[in-house]
């Protein structure tokens, strides 16, 4: 079971000088748009449980994204690897600002959600008009198959709330860059 705070506890330990660490495991360019002042910035596809072994006697290591999902998964995947003083923030940085946490903003950029909703529309789009006008078997049965694999695909994603098409775009050079 994954530990959680809410931003107003977040808020109150780092006015009480509490020496919070708290971590960020949005894409560079998410973390560059808008993060709490005090987060470090390490996105989920590259956090190393090996990184955070020394903090097992330490006080928590605080993990946080957007709105609370891709932090969630950060907090289990340190606790599989024996790491227990973890805690994700719920809501999100879209909540603590809500709730007055200091926050810094940078250039805007597009979220890594709705660079998925893009893509998978796009490529269903595409699937839909090959297979729809072409005249030709195969180019009609690729056209349908596209569609129908993305669509598959966002099926598997909403129920293993897992999405590899969200893990593959966050690794996009576009994502890679902390835009200020």
């Amino acid at each position: 079971m994954v530990a959680t705070i809410s931003p107003s506890t977040l808020s109150d330990l780092i006015r009480r000088g509490e020496g919070v660490v708290l971590i960020d495991v949005r894409t560079p360019a998410e973390f560059g748009e808008v993060h709490v002042d005090i987060a470090r910035n390490v996105p989920l596809d590259r956090l190393d449980t090996k990184d955070f072994a020394e903090t097992s006697g330490k006080g928590p290591v605080y993990f946080i994204c957007k709105s609370g999902g891709r932090s969630h998964k950060a907090c289990e995947k340190l606790i599989a690897a024996g790491i227990t003083n973890v805690v994700s923030i719920e809501g999100g940085t879209a909540a603590c600002e809500a709730n007055g946490v200091a926050v810094v903003r940078g250039r805007k950029s597009m979220s890594l959600e709705r660079q998925v909703r893009v893509c998978a529309g796009s490529l269903v789009a595409i699937g839909v008009a090959v297979g729809g006008f072409s005249s030709d078997p195969l180019w009609h049965s690729m056209g349908l198959g596209l569609a129908g694999f993305i669509g598959c695909g966002l099926v598997f994603a909403g129920i293993t709330d897992t999405c590899g098409m969200g893990m593959l775009i966050a690794k996009m050079p576009w994502n890679q860059t902390c835009r200020r």
